[in-house]
């Protein structure tokens, strides 16, 4: 035995002191190996949804109602097998409602407490008693491991014991607490593993629920999407990607996030938006918010007002942000000197179209990209406000220590946006930090930056950084972003919908090319022939007949319109995708009404199966990541073991 292998079983020899000790942990984790893989659930594209979010992560995308079927089938009724899934997703909602209709609750208590141990031995089949365990709650571990081995135990005393502990369950008022726990349980065990492909972020109103939810789950992974990095940005300092979160929320009725969930105050700018554009109906900045049919034309107005002056904001300062890094090579994106301000045009490449708005009052046309004083101390405000955000700064946080710009798992790649190609089908090589850097180099390129800009010392050693967030967020080469422009400015000021156009990377193009796909996934060292890519960020329009399973099944866009701003082009409210032992299922979900009606009336979400790959053997904790580190450890302990026998280590 070499000096470094006796250093490193000397170590090893301190957990496991003994030949019996080491041999117990080896047939342990060889028996582990043998179990079925997890279920791993992939969403994607979020976007505040956090009622239709949280249905889908309570039901395990179907899994436990899938479950609750196989186990009673036609022993209960329909309506029985949906208060029992109700009970599970919302056990604390449901037991208030059962508690103001039934008249015999003890009864209901031991049906359901029956019923619930049922389903939960059920999910938890395929996981080690160890590891079921761990994941009880503390309160009622004993009590929830005894009840889920009683199957066995066919003894008329054996059953009598195991009666008696429900009994008493219910006798000691006991059944409410007991019941959340056990029904936390099913919902932890139904999911092994979740992956959120990106946008968490912006248009629906629950961004931070959902932030609050994905921190608490058991075992997660996050691929950035451009408008999580939006935020992220928002959090180290960038003062481009701050104006650009204040205006999407604005524009997305979603101040609330801004002020209740994060206590970012914005009313210096609602008092500036009033006095500077006081008689300004500002038009073109309605669309969005006169959706919301609870406020009323002059709420409207008002928020209206507080989007445009922002907007012109955040003009002015992607303008200043483009000008310090000519790298960038946007200057096509300069645009406010490029407005007649007399004539009320403006011409972008060779042409001229006419603005639809004829009042800036802050824009000076000699230097276009100034602040103004007042705009210059609403910016100072926010940019204190986000950084100074205890929750902000808590959710930024987990997204950075569980995200990446990409991620490899049990054989799948995984990321929000794209890869970038140019137009060839080849991987584009990208300038950045003065090298040159394409595909997966690319990726962690960029995730290296992203990282040092919020963990850097905010100062000027880290200022490019800061700087790039944004440009992670919407840059013609960023892998977040896919296409060539944000036409923000066009879409509020230019009625001329040819300018609004976002024309999209060619990896868009070569979607259902095969090879391309085997190409992308070489690069990051993946070759079998099971593997998938599971991507994000472009919402599939299903009602015009696109597909979200492309390149013979070889990549998987999961995108199918969650936001409901995107549910009229989708005709669909998302994609969910599960990975288990037996292999992938695409389901595609009908638009969620209400957490209300969901336990008022047990509605859950509808979809249906798109995609079922099975495959041919079935998948075991060996055949995955986890089990190949399992593997390494029990290569460790075999030598371990070795060493012991040998005489090499006492």
């Amino acid at each position: 035995m070499d000096e470094i292998n006796k250093k490193y079983l000397s170590l090893l020899s301190k957990t496991y002191k003994n030949i019996d000790e080491v041999a117990t942990e080896i047939i342990n984790l060889q028996a582990i190996l043998n179990l079925p893989k997890g279920t791993e659930l992939f969403m994607s594209d979020i976007h505040g949804e956090y009622e239709a979010f949280l249905q889908i992560l309570n039901n395990g995308s179907g899994i436990i109602k899938s479950k609750i079927e196989d186990i009673f089938g036609n022993s209960i009724t329909a309506e029985d097998r949906k208060d029992l899934a109700t009970l599970i997703y919302y056990p604390e909602e449901k037991l208030k409602i059962e508690k103001g209709t039934n008249k015999n609750m003890d009864e209901y208590y031991k049906i359901m407490l029956y019923r619930l141990i049922d389903v939960a031995r059920a999910v938890s089949s395929k996981y080690t008693r160890s590891k079921v365990r761990k994941a009880m709650p503390k309160n009622f571990d004993y009590i929830i491991d005894e009840l889920l081995h009683a199957q066995n135990d066919n003894e008329y005393d054996k059953q009598n014991y195991y009666n008696q502990i429900i009994e008493s369950i219910i006798d000691l008022h006991r059944a409410d607490k007991f019941i959340i726990a056990i029904s936390d349980l099913i919902k932890r065990m139904a999911i092994d593993h979740l992956h959120i492909i990106g946008d968490i972020y912006d248009r629906g109103p629950g961004a931070p629920i959902i932030m609050d939810t994905l921190m608490d789950f058991h075992s997660i992974d996050i691929q950035w999407g451009n408008h999580d990095i939006l935020w992220m940005g928002a959090a180290c300092g960038n003062e481009s990607c701050i104006a650009n979160v204040v205006r999407i929320c604005s524009r997305y009725d979603n101040l609330s996030t801004l002020e209740e969930a994060y206590g970012i105050n914005i009313r210096p700018l609602s008092i500036f938006a009033q006095e500077t554009y006081k008689n300004d109906p500002c038009k073109e900045f309605l669309p969005k918010i006169c959706e919301c049919s609870r406020y009323t034309n002059s709420d409207k107005i008002l928020m209206s007002k507080i989007q445009k002056a922002i907007a012109v904001i955040q003009f002015k300062l992607e303008g200043a942000l483009i000008q310090r890094h000519p790298e960038y090579n946007i200057s096509d994106r300069l645009l406010l000197d490029k407005i007649d301000y007399d004539k009320l045009e403006i011409t972008i490449g060779k042409n001229t179209y006419k603005l639809n708005d004829s009042n800036f009052p802050t824009i000076d046309k000699n230097d276009p990209y100034k602040l103004t004083k007042k705009e210059e101390e609403i910016i100072d405000r926010l940019k204190f406000s986000f950084a100074n955000s205890e929750k902000l700064m808590k959710h930024i946080t987990f997204l950075y220590s569980k995200g990446h710009m990409y991620q490899v798992y049990n054989g799948n790649l995984l990321y929000h946006g794209c890869i970038p190609l140019d137009e060839n089908g080849n991987f584009k090589k990208i300038k950045l930090m003065g090298k040159e850097v394409k595909g997966k180099e690319l990726m962690n390129q960029m995730e290296n930056i992203a990282n040092k800009a919020f963990f850097g010392d905010k100062d000027s050693s880290n200022q490019n950084e800061i700087d790039f967030m944004w440009y992670l967020w919407c840059g013609p080469n960023s892998p977040l972003f896919g296409k060539d422009k944000v036409a923000t400015f066009e879409r509020y000021f230019i009625d001329d919908k040819t300018t609004h156009v976002e024309n999209k990377n060619p990896y868009y193009k070569y979607l259902n090319d095969e090879k391309i796909c085997d190409m992308i996934m070489e690069d990051f060292g993946i070759v079998s022939k099971d593997s998938h890519i599971i991507n994000g960020h472009m919402p599939v329009k299903a009602k015009d007949g696109e597909s979200p399973i492309r390149a013979n099944g070889k990549l998987i866009i999961i995108d199918g319109g969650f936001a409901k701003s995107y549910q009229k082009s989708t005709g669909l409210a998302g994609y969910t995708l599960t990975y288990n032992s037996n292999g992938l299922v695409l389901a595609a979900n009908e638009p969620f009404e209400s957490k209300n009606k969901a336990i008022r009336e047990g509605l859950d979400i509808k979809s249906q199966t798109i995609l079922k790959q099975s495959v041919k053997y079935r998948k075991r904790v060996k055949d995955t990541d986890i089990g190949n580190t399992l593997q390494s450890q029990i290569n460790d302990l075999k030598l371990l073991l070795n060493a012991y026998i040998d005489g090499d280590l006492k």
